[in-house]
């Protein structure tokens, strides 16, 4: 499995949208989190959220197919965060997203920490986190009766 990150440009928007609206379809209809849900994010808002400064978007492609996109965000000196982030499901289960935060905190070797937030419910990637070296902060916001975000935060220094 060869997993690449390319940067993002503000021509692959409409591309990263599509996708991400594909991977968190499921998840909104589980969780029913209209308000929150990357499923129903516009393309007005990811193309906002690409002409931010402290925003880098990437293409995951496996073997050169576009296989999802990680949002990173810097937060100040050497901190960051991982925003929306997504493998689509036909490509899930298959070690991409390890392969992915590998190169992501190769790419920023500059970050003392990180910081993400994901759905507890969602052990998979709960387990995933963990198994990265994030550490819960402790911190959660109900978002309604069927889900609750957790946030994580992974030190490097």
């Amino acid at each position: 499995m060869e997993v690449t990150l390319s940067k993002a440009v503000v021509e692959d928007a409409a591309a990263i949208h599509e996708m991400q609206t594909r991977a968190f379809l499921p998840l909104l209809e589980k969780y029913q989190d209209h308000d929150t849900n990357p499923a129903n994010e516009t393309l007005e808002r990811v193309m906002e959220r690409f002409n931010q400064a402290c925003v880098d978007y990437y293409i995951i492609r496996n073997a050169g197919v576009a296989t999802g996109s990680i949002r990173v965000v810097k937060k100040g000196d050497n901190h960051y965060w991982i925003g929306t982030t997504f493998i689509l499901p036909e490509y899930q289960g298959q070690g991409l997203a390890q392969q992915v935060f590998t190169q992501i905190e190769r790419i920023y070797a500059d970050a003392k920490s990180w910081g993400l937030a994901t759905i507890v419910q969602d052990e998979r990637n709960c387990y995933l986190y963990e198994k990265l070296g994030y550490r819960r902060t402790g911190e959660t916001k109900e978002i309604n009766d069927k889900l609750t975000l957790c946030f994580y935060e992974k030190k490097l220094v």
